[in-house]
């Protein structure tokens, strides 16, 4: 694996960035939980030149407003077939599969995860989806699990303590 490839990140949503509860608001909207750790990371990955994709099965307001504060750079929601979605990213980003590293948890990203350079499943993924990956996390979806990931790849692309040296 060559980590120091990977330029982009392509996260599913509900069991990565959140535990994968969603609670149902009276407006139909699903309150969600983010991890502050993942998303400090996820400015930290950025700040380093990593780009950033979110390919969701459900949407919602809360994906959309916490994407925004982040500057996440693309952003798809409702998708049910998240291949189409992860080909049209690499396609804007111009780049190959070898420079993805996918996170997910739970069948619908089985696809993508079997075309990236760095598959990734987050602690409590589903076992399937473990089998497909390169790395587990030791952390659970929303609980840090994107912070580790983030870290990882900057250590072995040599910027870890750079980065950290830019939070001072």
């Amino acid at each position: 694996m060559n980590f120091a490839s990977i330029d982009v990140l392509i996260l599913d949503v509900d069991g990565v960035l959140t535990d994968g509860t969603i609670v149902t608001t009276a407006d139909g909207d699903g309150a969600r939980r983010f991890n502050v750790q993942d998303g400090c990371a996820l400015k930290l990955w950025q700040r380093c030149g990593g780009k950033v994709a979110i390919i969701s099965g459900r949407g919602g307001e809360a994906v959309t407003r916490r994407a925004d504060e982040l500057g996440i750079d693309w952003v798809h929601t409702g998708i049910s077939e998240k291949l189409p979605v992860y080909e049209a990213i690499l396609a804007e980003a111009g780049c190959t599969d070898e420079a993805v590293a996918y996170l997910g948890d739970d069948l619908p990203d089985l696809p993508p995860l079997a075309r990236a350079g760095f598959p990734v499943a987050v602690a409590d993924a589903v076992p399937v989806v473990k089998r497909a990956s390169s790395y587990v996390t030791r952390r659970r979806g929303g609980c840090g699990a994107v912070a580790e990931v983030i870290e990882l790849l900057l250590r072995k692309k040599k910027r870890w303590s750079r980065a950290l040296l830019s939070q001072v």
